[in-house]
């Protein structure tokens, strides 16, 4: 563990970690323009979409995709330089044993990151895709896609599942510093099942087994971030004892001898 910092040195080290970030973003979004337009059209020709005829309602709808896609690519790209900049932001408060830990989240949040993207994309998104169509045929509706809202609908199924599974990490991160135990979250199961199901209904149409096929894996996570959470839980209990044990037996030897 390192030394105090003044206020003007955490300040300057901050302003640091945000330049960094902020340059490798602009550089991440430099290389989306060039995986953007392959990855657009890949996304164009999957079984879900290749079916559908896009159309373009405005002139700017194609370049308004093409940035779009391009900023997802670059944030993607950029968030495993963004969480190891708040690392090493964060590194000079934490002992050598919670360094090494708190490192090793930053790969588990990237492999859950595309694992929930994976899954909603997968998964998810050919069945609502399926679901949406198969009404519009049983209607009768000759349904006109619009290459705009064919895509926003797709970021809007598939980016909140990324998030939504950093959740075991977090609950892991929070409980090792100490903001939260897992009694706490058996505590206020109840509450976070409404919350999870509320999220649910938001991302998914209204139809019991997209929403089911969404809510269940949440509450999954849940459930592992309990567990995850009892196991940090422990860990940090016994560092904090390990700690203590070391400074009393330091402070026996420094003790003045009668």
């Amino acid at each position: 563990m390192k030394n105090d910092m003044t206020v003007l040195e955490h300040i300057g080290e901050l302003r640091k970690r945000l330049m960094i970030i902020v340059v490798f973003f602009l550089f991440a979004v430099v290389v989306g323009f060039f995986l953007a337009e392959p990855l657009i059209l890949s996304l164009q020709r999957a079984d879900e979409a290749k079916e559908l005829t896009m159309n373009a309602f405005a002139i700017s709808d194609p370049l308004k995709i093409f940035m779009q896609v391009a900023f997802i690519i670059g944030v993607i790209l950029t968030a495993p330089v963004a969480l190891f900049q708040l690392w090493s932001f964060v590194k000079p408060g934490l002992y050598d044993r919670e360094q090494k830990v708190t490192l090793s989240y930053i790969p588990i949040s990237v492999f859950l990151f595309l694992l929930g993207l994976s899954f909603s994309y997968f998964v998810l998104f050919p069945f609502v895709i399926e679901f949406m169509t198969g009404i519009s045929a049983r209607l009768d509706i000759e349904q006109t896609i619009g290459i705009n809202q064919y895509f926003q609908f797709l970021f809007q199924i598939t980016l909140p599942f990324g998030f939504l599974f950093q959740l075991p990490v977090v609950i892991m991160f929070l409980t090792r510093l100490g903001l939260i135990t897992p009694m706490l979250l058996v505590q206020i199961r109840k509450y976070a099942y409404f919350t999870l199901l509320v999220i649910g209904g938001f991302i998914t149409p209204p139809e019991l087994v997209s929403h089911l096929m969404v809510t269940v894996p949440l509450l999954i996570l849940y459930e592992v971030s309990i567990m995850i959470s009892r196991f940090s839980y422990r860990r940090a209990q016994r560092s904090m004892m390990a700690e203590q044990l070391k400074t009393d037996e330091d402070d026996e030897k420094t003790a003045p001898k009668e």
